[in-house]
């Protein structure tokens, strides 16, 4: 393997939601790796309140290599700004960072459309936007003799396995996993690759989790200790040229537990009768399935033990 297979030196990243958290540990990992960055972050809260408009400008600031965008990526003149300052301003656009996100729990019976509908907005369609603005680009780059570039979308472990109060995060998370497997697809035949990492980590969504029981209580002082780094060395890894073997993959980071998921494939089959079975058949043929169904868990039972940090 070339040295240059394993740098992201020359590359053009643009990461959204990079800020803080999560985001900003992506970000830092790029720029310690040599690529440049464009940060995409309007310095919302975690339900998308204003809270710090001008935070993407102060990360950026002294950087050459970085540049800041403060919009929301759900705006398509946002993403258009995004994409368009990558190239005159470094030439390329080689790497999207799907990571911007907001949060507004409630349980379903519950629910409230205008949060619904502001947390698909955010976290589902901002993807999108970004992906549909910077593709077209990413594939003239493939065909003009540049190295294909890499998507990397930022899911939960809430999309995989829900969790309580988060019909529309979960919703939101688990869209990017179609999603990502979609435009895996779509862009094979360019070498673009799109994967997917659901993280663990202590953020400002760890924080304000309540410790409504003490299994909660304790998932949360857990979750507390994990640094993000070990996300950012991942995404950084799937960055990288010498990973373009590697598409339409879900992993996960839990401190240094590096994990590749499954993904959804039949699990049983059983033949209905020619016309359709029975309620009572499909009973008794189901009743067999029982060992092999999935547990009603949240991803808060299912990583409630120690991490590796």
């Amino acid at each position: 393997m070339k040295p240059d297979e394993q740098s992201l030196k020359g590359r053009t990243a643009i990461v959204s939601g990079g800020a803080r958290g999560i985001g900003r540990a992506i970000a830092d990992d790029f720029l310690r790796c040599g690529a440049n960055l464009v940060i995409v972050d309007p310095g919302v809260g975690m339900a998308g309140e204003a809270q710090e408009p001008g935070l993407a400008d102060q990360v950026v600031a002294g950087r050459n290599c970085a540049a800041a965008v403060c919009g929301d990526i759900a705006d398509p003149r946002v993403v258009r700004q995004a994409v368009a300052l990558a190239r005159s301003r470094f030439g390329a656009v080689d790497i999207l960072v799907n990571n911007a996100a907001i949060l507004r729990d409630s349980m379903i019976f519950k629910a409230s459309r205008e949060d619904w509908d502001a947390v698909l907005r955010t976290n589902l369609s901002g993807a999108f936007q970004l992906l549909a603005e910077a593709t077209p680009v990413m594939r003239e780059q493939v065909k003009a003799g540049r190295t294909p570039g890499s998507i990397i979308n930022i899911v939960s472990s809430s999309g995989i396995y829900g969790n309580f109060g988060q019909y529309a995060y979960s919703a939101s998370k688990a869209g990017m996993i179609g999603l990502t497997r979609a435009v895996a697809h779509d862009l094979a035949r360019s070498g673009i690759t799109c994967n997917a990492v659901a993280p663990f980590a202590a953020t400002r969504v760890t924080e304000s989790l309540p410790p409504a029981n003490e299994n909660l209580a304790a998932y949360k002082r857990r979750a507390l200790t994990v640094p993000a780094v070990y996300v950012a060395r991942l995404v950084s890894f799937l960055a990288a040229p010498a990973s373009l073997h590697i598409s339409g993959q879900l992993f996960a980071v839990r401190g240094r537990d590096t994990m590749l998921f499954s993904q959804a494939r039949p699990a049983a089959h059983i033949l209905q009768q020619p016309g359709g079975s029975t309620i009572m058949d499909l009973t008794e043929a189901v009743r067999e399935w029982q060992p092999v169904f999935t547990l009603l868990e949240t991803d808060i039972d299912a990583f409630g033990g120690d991490p590796v940090v």
